[in-house]
């Protein structure tokens, strides 16, 4: 049911204009993702070792390279292995790769101009980054109008969400381990290793509904329309990102609300925490891990859903509107 049609299918003659993705090359090796997260996990803690042990500041930027784009280069190449001979590999890279970092300049200038500290500041990150992300894929895939189709959304905007998770994660990473302290690295290792388990729950994913109906409407023609479910599931994602940003402030207010009263309430709700008690603490861990488990579990509910939809509507053979299909809302 894949949302473009498959190698063996004939190609349609293009149009004035019409650019298709060039034919993907002889298959890897199955299971090259695979190799590639255990060999790249095995280099970093190698990399980490030798760096903490030498505290060879040269390191640095291999270790953080290492951490920030194991996960999302894995994604890429299990992408790639899975739907490469329909997607082709020029468009995958080049949303992982362009649309990421196009994703995270969009972001950083939209924010800095836009956003100030305020309740509602989270909202508004998910709404910007959500956005910008979205248009990185749009931009990206205009030239080739035979990209259609909710499989191929969700793979290509997944491809956008990792590469800007990648370099996301890479400042973070840096702004960790660089401190008026000098360096610290616990702090950088700790950083990376959690925001790599947590890399399949978030941008990736995200990116992964909101372009899957996306390109799920785009015209035959290639261009991109905007209707209803469109707009719906950009402010669902960009919801369930705000959600998942606050997630620490939140915990913190049900802490608070939950086993403070009187003036502690008062010092909290002014900035100021009293040193936590032990089951304050253990609270506040089950609310935050709790809360982003949540979250991560309506979205992946939310993809499923689409994909089973998708099967249900085309059939366990069927093919969804793609090269030569058509869909109206």
């Amino acid at each position: 049911m894949d949302s473009v049609s498959s190698p063996a299918e004939p190609a349609e003659p293009a149009g004035p204009g019409d650019h298709r993705t060039e034919p993907a090359g002889p298959p890897s090796r199955p299971g090259l993702w695979k190799r590639c997260l255990w060999g790249g996990l095995a280099l970093w803690v190698l990399t980490a070792v030798i760096t903490y042990a030498t505290r060879n500041t040269t390191l640095l930027p291999t270790l953080i390279l290492l951490g920030s784009f194991l996960v999302p280069v894995v994604f890429a190449l299990w992408a790639y292995e899975k739907y490469g001979r329909a997607v082709g590999l020029q468009a995958l890279l080049s949303c992982f790769v362009v649309g990421g970092i196009l994703g995270v300049l969009g972001a950083s200038v939209m924010e800095y101009y836009l956003l100030h500290p305020s309740l509602w500041m989270f909202l508004g990150v998910g709404l910007i980054e959500e956005a910008v992300k979205l248009c990185a894929l749009m931009f990206v895939v205009r030239r080739w109008r035979g990209l259609r189709g909710l499989r191929t959304g969700m793979v290509l905007g997944a491809a956008v969400g990792f590469g800007f998770a990648a370099f996301e994660s890479s400042g973070y990473a840096f702004n960790a381990a660089v401190t008026m302290d000098g360096l610290n690295l616990r702090a950088l290792l700790e950083t990376e290793i959690l925001r790599g388990l947590l890399a399949p729950f978030g941008h990736g994913l995200w990116t992964a509904i909101a372009g899957g109906v996306l390109l799920r409407f785009r015209e035959p023609d290639g261009r991109f329309r905007f209707p209803g479910p469109v707009i719906g599931a950009y402010l669902g994602v960009s919801l369930l990102h705000a959600l998942w940003d606050s997630m620490h402030g939140i915990a913190l207010w049900l802490v608070a609300r939950l086993t403070t009263s009187g003036l502690d309430r008062v010092l909290f709700d002014q900035g100021y925490l009293p040193a936590p008690t032990g089951a304050q603490q253990h609270l506040f861990t089950l609310f935050s891990v709790g809360g982003l488990v949540l979250v991560s579990l309506i979205a992946v509910a939310w993809l499923d859903a689409l994909a089973r939809g998708e099967r249900r509507r085309y059939g366990p053979g069927g093919r969804g509107p793609g090269r030569g299909g058509s869909e109206r809302a």
